[in-house]
C-alpha cells in the first residue's frame, strides 16, 4: 500500500508540474485559490495545525480572526505551489521585475567581501522565487539543502526543478552536506538555508513567540567555521505577482563563549529576525506542522 501511495503522490505532483505551467497566469492563480479554499473548508490536520501556529503568532486574535488568517495562509501556501510549478517556464526577466528586496545592498556588500554568504530564511512566501531573484539580479548562484522526500522520485523532481533555476541542491541526509556547504563558503560562494524548523536532537532551542522551539544550528556553525557572513532574510507577498523581501543586518559571531554558547546566541538572533517578519505577515508563513516543543509533547 505504501508503494502505491508513493506512486500516487508522485503522479499528482507530476501532473501539477506538467499541467499548471501551461495554464495562463490568471487561471493558475484562480485554480490555486479554489484548491486552497477547498482544503481550508475541510478543516483537516494541516489547516488546524496552521491555525494553532498562527494563534501563537497573533495571540490576541479571536476565533474569527484566526479562521481568516488560516484561510489567507492556505491561499498563500497554494500560491507558492502554483508559482513553483510555473517558475521553470517563466521569463527570467520577471525574477527581477516581480521581486523587490529592501536593503539588498547588505547582500551585495557581503558577496563583494569574498567571505562567503549564508542567507537564512523562514518558510515565508516563495523562497524559490527569491532564490531565482538572487541568481538573476545579483548574479549569485548558490547552494542549498533539500530534505529527502518520499517517494524518491518526488525528491528527484524537486532537485531537478531547483537545479533548472540555477541552484545547487544537496540532500539533507547522509552527513556530507555540511562539509560541502563549508567548502562553497570558503571559496566565497553563497549558501541559502530555510532555517525555522529543526526537530532533530541537534536543533537549537530558542524562544519563539514566547515559547520554546528548535531551529537548525547549521547557519551559525557554518558562520563560525568559515568566517562567512550570516544574513537573515524575510519575505512576504504583495498583489500577484509581486514578492517582497528584506535582507537583515549580519548576525555576527560573538567574541566570547564556547561554540555551543555562540551557536545558541546566533540562532536566537536569527529566530528574533524571523519572528519580526512572521509577525508582520503571518498569513505568508507556511508552517503547517508542529514546531513548538509544547505541541510536540501533546502528540500521543
Amino acid at each position: 500500500m505504501g508503494a502505491l501511495q508513493d506512486k500516487l503522490v508522485d503522479s499528482l505532483y507530476g501532473l501539477g508540474w506538467a499541467g499548471v505551467k501551461k495554464l495562463p497566469e490568471l487561471a493558475a492563480v484562480a485554480l490555486g485559490r479554489r484548491i486552497a479554499d477547498f482544503a481550508w473548508k475541510r478543516r483537516g490536520k494541516s489547516v488546524l495545525r496552521l491555525e494553532s501556529n498562527l494563534a501563537r503568532v497573533v495571540p490576541d486574535a479571536g476565533p474569527e480572526r484566526l479562521r481568516e488568517l488560516s484561510q489567507a495562509g492556505m491561499r498563500s501556501y497554494m500560491r507558492y505551489w502554483m508559482e513553483s510549478f510555473r517558475l521553470p517556464t517563466m521569463d527570467p526577466k520577471r525574477f527581477i521585475t516581480d521581486v523587490e528586496f529592501k536593503d539588498e545592498h547588505l547582500l551585495r556588500e557581503a558577496l563583494d567581501s569574498g567571505r562567503g554568504v549564508i542567507v537564512a530564511l523562514p518558510h515565508l512566501a516563495n523562497w524559490d522565487l527569491a532564490g531565482a531573484w538572487a541568481i538573476g539580479h545579483m548574479n549569485a548562484p548558490f547552494t542549498t539543502v533539500a530534505e529527502r522526500l518520499k517517494p524518491e522520485t518526488l525528491y528527484d523532481r524537486f532537485v531537478a526543478y531547483r537545479e533548472s533555476l540555477g541552484m545547487e541542491v544537496l540532500p539533507h541526509s547522509g552527513g556530507a552536506a555540511f562539509g560541502t556547504l563549508a567548502r562553497r563558503l570558503r571559496s566565497g560562494g553563497m549558501v541559502c538555508l530555510v532555517a525555522d524548523r529543526d526537530l532533530s536532537a541537534s536543533g537549537v532551542e530558542v524562544d519563539f513567540f514566547g515559547a520554546t522551539a528548535r531551529m537548525p544550528a547549521g547557519p551559525a556553525l557554518l558562520a563560525q567555521q568559515t568566517g562567512a557572513v550570516l544574513l537573515p532574510a524575510t519575505l512576504h507577498y504583495g498583489e500577484t505577482p509581486k514578492l517582497y523581501g528584506r535582507i537583515h543586518p549580519e548576525v555576527k559571531v560573538p567574541e566570547a563563549g564556547t561554540r555551543t554558547e555562540k551557536t545558541t546566541l546566533m540562532t536566537q538572533a536569527v529566530a528574533d529576525v524571523f519572528a519580526s517578519g512572521i509577525a508582520e505577515h503571518p498569513e505568508d508563513w507556511h508552517m503547517l506542522q508542529r514546531l513548538w516543543l509544547d505541541d510536540l509533547e501533546e502528540r500521543p
